[in-house]
This record gives C-alpha cells, sequence and structure tokens, in this order.
C-alpha cells in the first residue's frame, strides 16, 4: 500500500489527512499556535500514528495555506485556492462555485465541468467577512465558538449590524449587550453581516449551482443558513468541511507520485 500526505496549516487551525491508493486513512486537526513549524511537525506525527504507519511509507507530501513553507519534509506547496477546488470536485463534482471561509480570508471559487478554475476572488483584508469575525464576537458575547452557530439559531429579531468593518462591528457588538440585547439576536445579525458580505464576492464571479461551502466557517450552522438564505440556494456542506483543502493537497500528492512513477 503507498501513502500521501497532504498538511493545511491555517492562521488559526491545521489540517491533515493521509490517504493511500483507493480512500482516505487517517485525518488530524490541531490548533495552529504561534509557531507553524511545531504546528506542523506535531500534524504529522498524529496522522502517522492514527494511520499506524512511519514516515517513510509516505511516498510524496504537499503542503498548502498560510503556513504551507513551515511544512518540513513538504516535497512541494500548492495553493490553498487550487488544494481547495482539488478537494471539493473529488468529493462533489457537480459543484460549480464553492466559498471557502477560512480564519482571515474567505474565497469564491466558481469551477468549471472539468473542475478547473474558471474564476475566484479573495476577500480584502479585513477580518469581516472571514471566520476571524465570529472569533471577535465570541469574545464579545463570551460564548464559546462552538455553540454561536446553534445559539443564533433561536433568535427572534436579529440585529441589524450597520457596518461591513470587524473592528466597528465588535464596537457595535459590544453596544448591543449593553442594552441588553439577547446574544443570539447579536450572534444571527452578525451572521447576516457575513453572508451579505460574501453575497458581494460571489456577485463578482458569479453564481451557479451546485453551491458548496467549506472551511472552518462552514462548521457554524447559523452562518451557512444565514448565507442560504441571502443567497436564495441549497448550500452543500461537507461532513467535514475543514478538511477540504488538505484532502486536495493529498490528492495532488498522489498524481504527483503517479506521474513521477510512470503511472
Amino acid at each position: 500500500m503507498t501513502y500521501y500526505m497532504g498538511i493545511d496549516i491555517g492562521t488559526g487551525t491545521s489540517k491533515g489527512v493521509i490517504v493511500n491508493d483507493t480512500h482516505l486513512e487517517a485525518d488530524y486537526t490541531l490548533p495552529s499556535g504561534i509557531n507553524y513549524k511545531i504546528a506542523a511537525n506535531n500534524l504529522a506525527e498524529e496522522l502517522l500514528k492514527k494511520a499506524g504507519i512511519s514516515a517513510d511509507d509516505i511516498k510524496y507530501t504537499v503542503s498548502t495555506g498560510y503556513g504551507a513553507g513551515s511544512v518540513a519534509g513538504a516535497n512541494e506547496s500548492i495553493s490553498d485556492i487550487r488544494c481547495c477546488v482539488k478537494g471539493i470536485f473529488n468529493l462533489f463534482p457537480d459543484v460549480r462555485t464553492v466559498i471557502d471561509i477560512e480564519g482571515q480570508t474567505t474565497q469564491v471559487i466558481r469551477l468549471g465541468k472539468n473542475g478547473q478554475i474558471a474564476n475566484f476572488v479573495t476577500s480584502e483584508k479585513c477580518a469581516s467577512g472571514s471566520g476571524r469575525f465570529l472569533d471577535i464576537i465570541s469574545n464579545v458575547l463570551q460564548i464559546p465558538l462552538a455553540d454561536i452557530g446553534p445559539r443564533s439559531l433561536k433568535s427572534k429579531n436579529p440585529v441589524a449590524f450597520t457596518t461591513a468593518c470587524a473592528v466597528f462591528g465588535e464596537s457595535e457588538a459590544v453596544s448591543r449587550v449593553a442594552e441588553g440585547v439577547p446574544a443570539e439576536d447579536i450572534l444571527a445579525g452578525v451572521h447576516r453581516s457575513m453572508a451579505e458580505k460574501i453575497n458581494t464576492m460571489i456577485e463578482r464571479v458569479g453564481i451557479e449551482e451546485r453551491c458548496a461551502v467549506c472551511g472552518g466557517g462552514a462548521l457554524n450552522i447559523g452562518l451557512v443558513k444565514a448565507l442560504e438564505d441571502v443567497l436564495k440556494v441549497k448550500l452543500i456542506v461537507p461532513e467535514q468541511p475543514q478538511l477540504v483543502s488538505a484532502l486536495g493537497a493529498a490528492l495532488f500528492a498522489k498524481e504527483a507520485a503517479e506521474k513521477a512513477g510512470g503511472k
């Protein structure tokens, strides 16, 4: 059996997968911390342990993400956009639009029928359209990040945020807390604001169904619902949306190894 590894080092979370010749062998996720090199080493060790193999069993490794250059032993690095598309197309070949919500950025990508990138746009540096905004609001409301999605679905009167800026959005959330506005209404408003900001990106590349959402932001059921309400489409959410780019990296590793071997 031959094994291939994909490592995605994000600003907040690092993800990795090992695939063999036929299927996904192992996956693992851990916080990136402040030292991406240490995170990458720990991630690789945990993946190998989970797969029950040694580093010598890995034929080829591809790294991606913000800290891709910190992955020791990687044979090559490939952009997160390409890896995201590779991963999502492998899971859902009929998807034509992908919304990738990451820790610091959001990307909207339109695919051709063969999985090639037809068009894409990446959010500007402001955090209001990315997962970072959710981290900020989670801290303001003192609600665990994993709970804000389900909590927002209980909203009866979502707050209308008047700004698309993360800094002013944080101030606005603090003001709403001081006014006694229920946390679920603030969260629903944040999700709606993010969905509308992402929609402006989608309008630039043109939406085509079927549509999928991936990245860590896709774990937030409240944000996914807000996006569906704004876009008026049903979004496909992979079972493990945060692993899509790591999967794509592993699939690129498999292709590269097979090409080098003359397969």
